[in-house]
C-alpha cells in the first residue's frame, strides 16, 4: 500500500507539471490540485491494473504500427482517467485532444522518472 501511495504522489507531481506546461490541459476544481490529484489517482490505478495487460495484448500490433498503437493506448487511458475523475469526484483534468495527450504522457513519463529517482521509488 505504501508503494502505491508513493506512486500516486509521483503521478500527482508529474500531472501538475504536465498541466502547468501544456495549454491543452486544464485542472478542474477548487483548488486545482484536487483535480490533479484525482486524475493522478485514476492514472495510478489504471497503470497498476489494466495497462500492463492491454499493452501485452497489443504488443504485436504496436510493433507492426511502429508504436502508434502504444500512443493510442496512452491516449485512451488518459481520457479514461480524466473521465473517471470528473465523473466520480467532480474534479479532474480536461484534455483537449489526442496530441495534447501524447505530449502529456511524454511529460508525465519524464517527470515521473526524475521524481521517482529522487524519492527512491
Amino acid at each position: 500500500m505504501g508503494r502505491f501511495i508513493s506512486r500516486w504522489l509521483v503521478m500527482t507531481i508529474a500531472a501538475g507539471v504536465m498541466v502547468a506546461l501544456l495549454p491543452g490541459m486544464r485542472a478542474l476544481g477548487e483548488p486545482p490540485v484536487l483535480g490533479i490529484a484525482a486524475f493522478a489517482l485514476f492514472m495510478a490505478l489504471i497503470n497498476a491494473s489494466i495497462k500492463p495487460i492491454v499493452q501485452t495484448l497489443a504488443l504485436p500490433f504496436s510493433i507492426l504500427s511502429l508504436g502508434i498503437v502504444a500512443l493510442a493506448i496512452n491516449w485512451l487511458f488518459m481520457e479514461l482517467a480524466s473521465w473517471l475523475a470528473v465523473s466520480v469526484f467532480g474534479v479532474g483534468v480536461t484534455i483537449d485532444g489526442f496530441w495534447w495527450s501524447v505530449l502529456g504522457s511524454l511529460i508525465m513519463s519524464i517527470v515521473s522518472a526524475i521524481v521517482g529517482a529522487v524519492i527512491g521509488d
